[in-house]
């Protein structure tokens, strides 16, 4: 059994780690209520350009963004990856990052080509480790996503498409259900299928478009594809959030558990000390 000396400095070491995972916990709460706050204000503005880009993909219009046909033959893929800047939010970056893996494999196994713009430190690392073909990144999104940095390494994949490089886009990230869940997807974001476009108007629409129908389209869908990418990195970064907070409670919860445990140990040590004292004491006065 160790001594009491050390128990003493093993309680102390993790009572000093209780106060830090307390601290972060308290932390990741107050950044949470802002990030899902920040989130919530995103979504209307999501909301009414995905309408209005579905009533103009059903317009009766001379020209059509690339973004709205579908190609008959994939060679190439791309995907755009949100994952957090730090860890320490269980297994927010781990499952999602499972699952991309898995649909890589999946796109290898047919004979696809895979191109990735990781957002997010942590999607770089991996994704530098996995040896993958980086077309572009972005690292360093702090707490608040910010449209003007997101918009240079987007583009470089909206270009990929545009040009035929890349024949799909994906975009991979953690979708915020509530505080205790969520839920790592991977959808499609080039071409916009009828999941992304929805429209409660059946009929057609016709518009007159100024200066031309290409100017207004080409800036209609580059702004409708960069309220997805924010939104998603919204969405990311209030899971990442409420991951961290979920996970430094739990790390509390351990840590009081484990202190409890030591405490026991040493009162069981110390009790033991105490007798050993006790019978060589009888025992000298016996001899005596």
């Amino acid at each position: 059994m160790a001594g009491g000396k050390e128990i003493r400095a093993k309680i102390k070491s993790v009572q000093n780690t209780q106060k830090i995972t307390r601290a972060m916990e308290m932390v990741a709460a107050s950044k949470m209520r802002r990030a899902q706050e920040r989130m919530r204000k995103a979504r209307p503005y999501a909301d009414k350009i995905r309408t209005v880009a579905a009533h103009m993909s059903r317009a009766h219009a001379e020209y059509r963004h690339p973004a709205l046909i579908e190609r008959e033959q994939v060679k190439r893929v791309g995907v755009i990856v949100v994952t957090s800047d730090k860890g320490l939010c269980g297994g927010l970056n781990t499952n999602l990052l499972r699952l991309l893996v898995g649909k890589m494999k999946e796109w290898e196994g047919k004979g696809l080509g895979v191109d990735v713009c990781p957002l997010g430190n942590k999607g770089a690392g991996f994704m530098q480790r996995m040896g993958a073909n980086i077309s572009s990144q972005l690292v360093g999104l702090g707490d608040t996503p910010h449209m003007e940095t997101l918009i240079g390494p987007v583009k470089v994949m909206m270009d990929a498409f545009v040009e035929g490089k890349i024949d799909r886009l994906y975009l991979a990230y953690n979708r915020f259900i509530n505080t205790m869940k969520q839920e790592p997807v991977v959808e499609q974001l080039l071409p916009l299928t009828g999941e992304k476009i929805t429209s409660n108007a059946a009929d057609h629409w016709d518009y007159i478009y100024e200066p031309d129908p290409k100017v207004v389209i080409d800036a209609l869908m580059q702004r409708y594809i960069e309220s997805l990418v924010y939104g998603a990195v919204a969405e990311n970064m209030a899971s990442e959030q409420s991951a961290r907070m979920v996970a430094m409670k739990a790390a509390s919860d351990n840590a009081g558990s484990v202190i409890g445990e030591l405490k026991l140990v040493y009162n069981k040590s110390r009790q033991a000390a105490i007798t050993k004292e006790l019978a060589e004491i009888v025992a000298g006065a016996a001899a005596v």
